[in-house]
């Protein structure tokens, strides 16, 4: 395929993607007062599974298979990714947009961590920088000790570390997996755990409780933009490699930051912008440094 088609099939998904991140962000806003997280994040994993059934029956392909292999990391991955997904829907409702993205681009940094403790994967220069301008990031938006400081920020911190073991479990199943696969077990094993946390909390097994006629349209966006998130994701990861993709994929931040000006009045802080200006300029870096060892 040219790399000029490649360009534009990334920029295409990666469009996708972006979209899709800031509608889940807007769904989870504008469902907040009538559903509690956990029956917010079921109603996304039902809409993944919709999605991926239908795909499965009107436009079958051959690795498109419901076999799980490695059911331990699977059951890992999951219970990482349900953590930190409520986490992270839980911090979109009560901090700025532009907070919980900036903290959350942390994930790469921790991915990193993870990769050279689980799985043996080379600590290099480049990345231990990452790691240490991920930190200093945090630092900066979060100002421990100072008035500023808004501890429901550690929520969205503790999300990005469980999103570093989720993504870290993931590359585990690739090789034994198909997206397909990964995907499709990722929303039938959450289900039942959101529904269980939800009774946990005090609330009703059943998720549909608070659906409404005057909620559907933010269920309707978080069931669909919940899995084209990660679809258009994956798709973009297929057609170019990192050094492509993340670049990109930092527009969230800016794009995140104008949606809560518009929508909600919120106006970034200046250290949550610097902070993310240097969470996202130690993945930069280390995308760089991998992009020419890999030419080398």
């Amino acid at each position: 395929m040219p790399i000029r088609r490649n360009a534009l099939l990334v920029l295409f998904w990666m469009l996708g993607s972006l979209v899709s991140f800031a509608g889940v962000a807007l769904s989870v806003r504008g469902l907040q007062h009538a559903m509690t997280v956990f029956e917010m994040l079921a109603i996304r994993n039902v809409g993944g599974l919709v999605i991926l059934i239908g795909m499965m029956v009107f436009a079958p392909a051959p690795d498109r298979t419901l076999r799980m292999v490695r059911p331990g990391v699977h059951l890992l991955r999951n219970t990482a990714h349900f953590a930190g997904q409520a986490l992270w829907a839980w911090g979109v409702t009560v901090l700025p947009l532009a907070m919980v993205f900036a903290i959350e681009f942390t994930t790469p940094a921790w991915v990193a961590l993870f990769a050279a403790l689980f799985l043996k994967e080379r600590m290099t220069m480049a990345r231990a920088f990452a790691i240490a301008l991920g930190f200093l990031g945090v630092l900066i938006i979060l100002r421990p000790g100072l008035d500023a400081f808004r501890p429901e920020a550690l929520a969205v911190v503790l999300s990005a570390v469980f999103f570093g073991i989720q993504i870290t479990a993931t590359k585990l199943l690739t090789g034994s997996n198909s997206t397909w696969t990964i995907l499709f077990w990722m929303n039938l094993l959450q289900l039942p755990m959101n529904m269980a946390a939800n009774w946990a909390w005090g609330h009703s097994l059943w998720i549909g409780g608070g659906l409404g006629w005057d909620v559907w349209l933010p269920a309707l966006g978080i069931a669909v933009t919940g899995f084209l998130a990660h679809y258009c994701l994956t798709n973009a990861f297929r057609h170019g490699d990192a050094t492509i993709v993340v670049p990109i994929d930092f527009l969230r931040v800016p794009l995140i930051a104008l949606i809560g000006w518009m929508f909600y009045a919120e106006t970034p802080e200046a250290p949550v912008l610097i902070g993310a200006l240097v969470v996202i300029g130690g993945v930069a870096v280390s995308l760089f440094a991998e992009g020419r060892a890999k030419k080398g």
